[in-house]
């Protein structure tokens, strides 16, 4: 562990970055992700995969300056245009976040990856963090859940073209604007929903926040065929966040075994879980218009996430 006070301790931060304050009263994010293909379009792949990466620099209050790719391309049966089209995506992408491509490294995998390396600026007083929300506060939700069960289907061969099409968008769609209303409508905590789906990542914030959540099993967003997908499709990670964290979740009987498991369910480049003020709520709702009520951070309980139906 870093016990240089200029180093924010990363539990307190989105899962892929870190905090470093500098001198005249900035603080620097720095986060790096990279994944295997989710969609069969290289260009989209791209958009993706950057729109992911810049996530967690929103996910606390930031603004992104600079990313390095970091690519990984196959050497034999990988046309050269669909690296073209991948490095395409992405840096259209970053130009749309007013982020400066500075660079990258490729390597030969025989898997397809690709990602960057962002390096953004926040402001320390109104950083974003796990540990900040406090019993009242309205929890509201910035995407709809479901981007790994589409994605499991894909890979199978059986996701529906409204369905991939509803994912991809979701997914190239950049956090950038649900961050700037977070922070001017008084957000005192966020995280990013990604890879521990939404009960992992809310977790992260009971416990750093010392409060517990309740979540409005009915209110959830979910992507279009997500649910009927659900069943079947529902990947290695899903299978693992639902062990690890249904021993802290209160679920009431009867819930749609489909709609319990996308609260498991991995996301990639996910919504942002913002927890509000209640008198800020209509505020933050009004200028986030695709943004969806999901429940209420409480006094701490015996459980520290609660599922209502």
């Amino acid at each position: 562990m870093n016990d240089d006070p200029r180093v924010l301790v990363d539990h307190r931060t989105a899962d892929d970055a870190g905090v470093f304050l500098l001198d005249g009263g900035l603080a620097l994010v720095q986060t790096v992700d990279f994944f295997t293909p989710v969609v069969d379009d290289p260009e989209a792949f791209g958009a993706i995969a950057a729109a992911n990466a810049l996530s967690d620099v929103y996910a606390m209050g930031g603004r992104p300056l600079t990313a390095l790719s970091i690519a990984a391309f196959p050497e034999r049966d990988f046309p050269p245009e669909w690296a073209a089209a991948i490095v395409r995506g992405g840096a259209a992408k970053l130009r749309e976040a007013g982020c400066v491509l500075l660079g990258g490294h490729t390597v030969r995998d025989p898997e397809i990856k690709f990602g960057y390396a962002v390096t953004g600026v926040a402001d320390p007083a109104r950083l974003l963090t796990n540990a900040g929300a406090r019993p009242g506060d309205v929890i509201v939700l910035t995407k709809p859940l479901g981007t790994g069960v589409v994605a499991t289907a894909l890979k199978a061969g059986e996701a529906p073209d409204a369905a991939v099409a509803a994912a991809s968008r979701s997914m190239a769609e950049l956090n950038a604007a649900a961050a700037a209303a977070a922070l001017r409508h008084g957000v005192r905590a966020a995280t990013d929903v990604t890879g521990f789906g939404l009960v992992g990542h809310a977790l992260n914030v009971a416990r750093e926040s010392r409060v517990s959540l309740e979540l409005e099993a009915a209110a959830l967003p979910l992507l279009a065929g997500a649910l009927a997908l659900a069943p079947r499709f529902q990947a290695a990670g899903l299978r693992s966040n639902r062990r690890q964290f249904e021993p802290l979740v209160r679920v009431p009987a009867g819930l749609d075994p489909a709609l319990l498991a996308l609260v498991y369910d991995p996301q990639t480049s996910g919504g942002l879980l913002l927890f509000v003020p209640e008198a800020e709520e209509a505020g933050l709702r009004a200028e986030l218009p695709a943004s969806w009520t999901i429940g209420r951070a409480a006094p701490p309980e015996g459980t520290p996430i609660v599922l209502r139906g």
